[in-house]
């Protein structure tokens, strides 16, 4: 039988590094990383759990977007600008990085708009690196369902990031 320090000790690292890609800032990571622990301790006194590393995984990309929707929603209340120092570079200079930060700041407040398991396919894809089939297995859904759910993302996630008078601009530069 595992104990939960092991199961700490052998995941952790794993669910920090899922929380912090998402969330770029290490108190909110360490925060999300337990977070996550404490609904693994909850779900595995309910139900027997097969996969560890995937619930914690899964547990963590729930919790870190819900970090960004709550960051989203103060931001909108308190209409102050967004987090700029939450991407940190340590090869580009200062417009570079400026202009890093901005698009990841657009990218986690666009994230944190789509439906639940589009965002959760979209960050287990492209931030997690993880393969069709290995979503599927830990979502419990099949590789074109998958698919379609990182179609959808995808395409959300393109109106939302892309220009909106980009059109307008063009037409006011000729």
């Amino acid at each position: 039988m595992t104990t939960w320090s092991e199961i700490v000790g052998r995941h952790s690292g794993l669910v920090w590094q899922t929380a912090y890609r998402l969330l770029g800032n290490h108190a909110d990571a360490a925060d999300c990383t337990q977070d996550a622990f404490l609904a693994a301790v909850e779900l595995s006194r309910r139900e027997r759990v097969r996969n560890w590393p995937g619930l914690l995984q899964q547990l963590a990309t729930r919790r870190a977007l819900d970090q960004l929707r709550s960051r989203a929603n103060r931001s909108r209340f308190t209409g102050g600008p967004p987090d700029w120092t939450t991407v940190v570079s340590p090869n580009p200079g200062p417009p570079q990085e400026a202009e890093a930060a901005e698009l990841a700041a657009s990218l986690r407040a666009a994230l944190s708009e789509l439906p639940d398991r589009q965002a959760e396919v979209f960050c287990m894809r492209f931030l997690s690196e993880l393969s069709y089939r290995d979503i599927a297995r830990l979502l419990g859904m099949s590789t074109s369902a998958v698919g379609v759910l990182l179609h959808r993302a995808r395409g959300r996630l393109r109106e939302m990031l892309s220009p909106a008078d980009a059109a307008t601009e063009a037409e006011v530069s000729l």
